[in-house]
């Protein structure tokens, strides 16, 4: 079969992306209010179950570049989004939320094999002038998941098992499409192979990967409120109707759709900037979230700040992690986007118990601060940072 186009490859990924971490772990606070009131979740229990495929993501990312190896890329695109139709079904047929839990534990481990996977595909089949715009582009296959959610929402209104079982039916679809067209490699099962390249270990190599990481932690925990409680804030503490929220979800990924210019952006103004764009726009769309959760309009526009900011950021920090890892593109995402999830697994249970204890304005209002703290630590801490040759730039 003919090897794929840069983009043939940036379609794909951008497909597998959109349903392991679009619909398999992004969606579900779009349905959270429905699945609350039909299971009787209380809202620190649905920060837990919130927080479990962030969780399962950590695990899954670890073992993912070592999957790779051991699968093939093919087979490992296969896996995850495999696993992410499987995670979706089993949400569908959740009958209490301790089954819904597991859905949603195996959803996470879906999203941790896809991003090594799709990286270690660039590799091969991408020049390397183009890979940063074509890993970002995939990147950005999440926005275009969110927005699927949309149009769900308003077809199946508040029948979110419906919902989810058309999702895992696009899992399958994209499952068949991995096995079709990614690269084909044999997994790497003898000692004769050739063994993977050895991890760079310079220390201004590890800076640069650590530096990324710390701030991914502070990221990851600001965008779980949204993620997790944005449509609860709306409906519950703004009264608007469940349907509204599918319109704030088509928002957050046409937004999200800016993510696609990370490469570019890191590019013209530097890797400090860049970051701290991204994470004021995202403590933006917290804050205009805040000032009326009744206004149906302000929640659209705090919505598609947040896409933006929020696919930035991950672009950001997948681009810039492979620019430093060069030679180990599937190592290289890997501790960046482990520290969104751990930020994720502290920053959801976190705004859930803040949701319970006081308000939704106070816990955004919160998340909002954090965030632009984040922004200024990392405009000092980005400033001297790693160039793509692996030297300081």
């Amino acid at each position: 079969m003919k090897p794929l186009s840069p983009l043939g490859m940036a379609t794909l990924g951008s497909g597998v992306i959109a349903i392991t971490y679009g619909l398999a772990r992004f969606v579900f606070g779009l349905f959270l209010p429905s699945m609350r009131d039909e299971l009787t979740i209380s809202p620190t229990m649905a920060g837990v179950i919130g927080a479990l495929p962030f969780l399962s993501f950590v695990f899954a990312i670890l073992a993912a570049p070592w999957v790779t190896r051991r699968l093939g890329v093919r087979r490992a695109g296969v896996a995850a989004a495999g696993l992410a139709g499987v995670g979706l079904m089993t949400i569908a047929l959740a009958p209490s939320s301790l089954l819904l839990a597991v859905g949603v534990l195996v959803c996470g481990i879906s999203t941790g094999l896809s991003s090594p996977a799709m990286a270690v595909a660039v590799s091969r089949v991408v020049p390397p002038g183009l890979r940063g715009r074509v890993n970002a582009t995939i990147n950005a296959g999440t926005s275009v998941g969110i927005a699927i959610a949309m149009p769900s929402v308003l077809i199946w209104a508040e029948a979110w098992r419906s919902a989810y079982t058309g999702f895992a039916a696009l899992a399958a679809l994209a499952a068949l499409a991995a096995l079709c067209f990614l690269p084909r490699e044999a997994p790497r099962t003898s000692p004769s192979q050739p063994r993977p390249p050895a991890l760079p270990v310079s220390r201004e190599v590890w800076l640069g990967i650590s530096r990324l990481s710390g701030l991914a932690v502070g990221m990851g925990c600001v965008s779980a409120a949204y993620w997790v409680f944005a449509p609860d804030a709306v409906i519950n503490a703004g009264g608007l109707a469940p349907s509204q929220t599918a319109w704030m979800w088509l928002m957050v990924g046409l937004g999200g759709l800016t993510g696609a210019g990370a490469g570019d952006l890191i590019s013209r103004f530097g890797p400090a900037m860049s970051h701290a764009t991204g994470l004021a726009v995202m403590a933006i769309s917290l804050a205009i979230l805040v000032i009326d959760p009744g206004s149906f309009a302000l929640a659209l526009l705090s919505s598609a700040l947040f896409g933006a900011g929020y696919m930035i950021l991950t672009g950001f920090y997948l681009v810039r992690s492979i620019q430093i890892m060069t030679e180990a593109p599937a190592f290289a995402p890997v501790l960046p986007l482990l520290a969104t999830s751990v930020g994720q697994v502290v920053g959801s249970p976190l705004a859930g118990w803040l949701v319970g204890a006081g308000s939704h304005a106070a816990t955004f209002m919160l998340f909002a601060l954090l965030g632009l703290a984040v922004a200024g630590l990392g405009l000092w801490l980005l400033k001297e940072s790693i160039g793509a040759d692996g030297t300081p730039a």
